[in-house]
């Protein structure tokens, strides 16, 4: 708990922490319910779970005859736990090896969290090869390198401006030849607006798919947490290209809109599978509702 409460300080004083201030001794009236969806808005949600948030709240109110504001922290925190799903890993099935492909757009801190995935799996025991398939950045395939140096992790990688469903085409080659069990594709950030583009992302899936029938197993979409409501307007265009199964917030620790895990939620209908609370590769974190909605609101 201390981790996620940490690393959701900037969220909590920016607009939960309002929330808390506002569920004082006063009894609750108009002003309370106008004051908490402005907060709520404020703090990333979304205007339409907001306006459902208040709704539900209104009538376990009603029901419960509660008066007193103070009373409402604890109907709120349920209430935001209830509208995020609950932990959910991949399933991999009987796959080898298992083929799992990150999408998003530039900066969204795909590459690190192709290599903390590897790190993560390994200590599960799982063989990972990582795959550099971004390479319309050069500086994207020395960062894979680097952090695979780092933690021990093999990677394929091509050359720079070189076709990447080749390169992810040979890494799922290799991870059938060196008996890996998962095999993690680093793909290139993909500009939602750009329809070549994405294209190209559609023809990596498809090249992975010829590679190992099947595959890929998993596509997770990568999500900045520092853009806020912008993430859904990413997220909805990978949808339309490749089918996206889950997602990774990144950058938790450095956003104060984290409340944006809601609209995620609500909008794209996907589990949040993995949250970034850090930069150490231990700070890849399997998402925890209750320790997110307790971090944000500064609960125990």
């Amino acid at each position: 708990m201390s981790k996620w409460k940490d690393s959701l300080e900037k969220t909590r004083k920016a607009t939960f922490g309002r929330i808390t201030t506002l569920f004082g001794a006063s009894e609750i009236n108009a002003g309370t319910w106008d004051e908490l969806e402005a907060l709520l808005i404020q703090a990333d949600i979304g205007v339409e779970t907001t306006q459902s948030i208040i709704v539900n709240l209104k009538d376990r109110v009603f029901a419960q005859r509660m008066v007193k504001s103070a009373e409402l922290t604890t109907l709120l925190e349920n209430e935001l736990v209830n509208r995020l799903s609950a932990p959910a890993e991949i399933d991999f099935g009987s796959a080898k090896p298992a083929v799992m492909l990150l999408v998003g757009v530039n900066g969204s801190g795909k590459t690190t969290t192709a290599a903390k995935l590897g790190k993560r799996y390994t200590n599960e025991g799982k063989k990972v090869l990582l795959a550099a398939a971004d390479t319309y950045r050069a500086a994207a395939i020395d960062q894979l390198q680097v952090w695979a140096t780092r933690l021990n992790l093999p990677v394929v990688a091509g050359q720079p401006d070189s076709d990447p469903g080749a390169v992810a085409y040979d890494a799922v080659q290799a991870g059938i030849a060196r008996d890996m069990d998962v095999v993690i594709v680093d793909t290139a950030g993909r500009l939602h607006t750009r329809y070549n583009l994405m294209e190209e992302l559609k023809k990596v899936h498809r090249v992975v798919g010829k590679a190992l029938p099947g595959a890929p197993q998993a596509v997770l979409l990568v999500l900045d947490a520092t853009t806020g409501q912008n993430a859904i307007h990413q997220a909805r265009a990978f949808q339309e290209a490749v089918k996206v199964n889950g997602v990774i917030i990144t950058k938790l620790d450095s956003s104060a809109r984290g409340g944006m895990a809601f609209a995620i939620q609500k909008e794209l209908n996907l589990p949040i599978l993995y949250a970034g609370l850090g930069e150490k590769p231990e700070d890849l974190t399997p998402f925890d509702r209750t320790a997110f909605v307790r971090g944000i609101m500064n609960r125990n």
